[in-house]
């Protein structure tokens, strides 16, 4: 009886949920319009999925810790545009690691500032880090002003050039190539999934998520953890940013603003709580790729264009209810 309820409750897991919708969701593009199953498809689907993936994994970190990040987008922006602007002014080299290393500086600054307010001064993470995404938004435009970067240096076109395989579609010609970069979220998923499993800083960030006093009891230094969490979002974001200026060939100050609620809510529909302490990188994953694919291929269901933020909505809404839902139900089978 034990064994059959095990497995009702992995069918019915929030991951295998997420997996039943993106299989529907992707039978029913492919009926409607078989060149979804094209590899073509995948190729922008990883592309697209980069950003947003980099991004939800920081968000993971700082909710499971139990907190909230809110003003990542904002340090990515003054981290992909202190670097463009400096360079394009005279004030830095063609260097590839100058680049990372400015904006991945400005990120270690900001989430500095954010564990400080949210450790020491004991600020809620909502209102300190929007606080910071005011600051570093407001201060990058009163400094630097508006003008946009559409040219990348030397260094970063020739990272832009390099890729690991390039697909041409018999069909139309066109060719389909898939970035190195590609790496860098498989590389994070991997590490933190390593990192959040079976190392102590993991199992601390789940405890001070769950009880952050019984973590400080229990020997974690809370205020230690949530630096921890707060640095790696502000750096990880900040090197995430780069790698937008870099496949975008565009740096403003306002080109990511706006993605955090839609990040939130990818590391929510993947199964972290708001409350923190749960949630996984398996999970995130599989929310990002929910979001990416809803949100990259309405056009293939006929949905107009005017309409896809509010489908984007309701899959959200249904995956978050879905999820609360399901630690409802294993709550009271007494499994937490």
């Amino acid at each position: 009886m034990k064994r059959n309820n095990d497995w009702k409750l992995t069918l019915t897991s929030t991951p295998m949920i997420l997996i039943y919708v993106m299989a529907v969701f992707c039978i029913i593009a492919a009926i409607r319009q078989p060149a979804f199953l094209s590899p073509a498809t995948l190729v922008n689907l990883c592309r697209a999925g980069i950003f947003t993936m980099c991004f939800a994994i920081c968000e993971m970190v700082v909710i499971i810790s139990g907190g909230i990040d809110v003003s990542f987008p904002a340090i990515g922006c003054v981290a992909m545009y202190v670097p463009m602007y400096m360079y394009n002014n005279g004030m830095g080299v063609d260097n590839v690691f100058f680049f990372f290393g400015v904006a991945m500086l400005a990120g270690l600054i900001f989430g500095v500032l954010n564990g400080f307010l949210v450790s020491y001064l004991k600020l809620p993470p909502l209102i300190a880090t929007l606080a910071t995404s005011s600051v570093a938004s407001g201060g990058l435009i009163m400094l630097l002003g508006t003008r946009e970067f559409t040219t990348l240096p030397p260094s970063l076109e020739a990272l832009y050039s390099i890729n690991l395989l390039t697909f041409v579609d018999p069909n139309t010609g066109f060719n389909y190539p898939l970035t190195i970069l590609i790496l860098v979220p498989i590389i994070l998923c991997l590490v933190m999934a390593y990192v959040m499993r079976y190392t102590m800083l993991g199992r601390g960030l789940y405890a001070i998520g769950g009880d952050s006093n019984a973590a400080r009891i229990a020997g974690f230094n809370v205020r230690k953890l949530q630096f921890i969490a707060y640095i790696f979002c502000g750096v990880m974001a900040s090197a995430t940013a780069m790698i937008y200026t870099t496949l975008m060939h565009s740096s403003t100050t306002t080109a990511l603003m706006g993605e955090e609620m839609i990040i939130i809510a990818a590391c929510v529909v993947g199964g972290c709580r708001l409350t923190g302490g749960h949630g996984g990188v398996g999970g995130t994953v599989l929310g990002v790729l929910l979001i990416t694919l809803v949100e990259n291929n309405l056009n293939m269901l006929g949905i107009p264009t005017s309409w896809q933020t509010f489908a984007v909505g309701l899959v959200l809404l249904l995956g978050a209810v879905l999820s609360s839902v399901q630690a409802k139900r294993i709550s009271k089978m007494g499994k937490i």
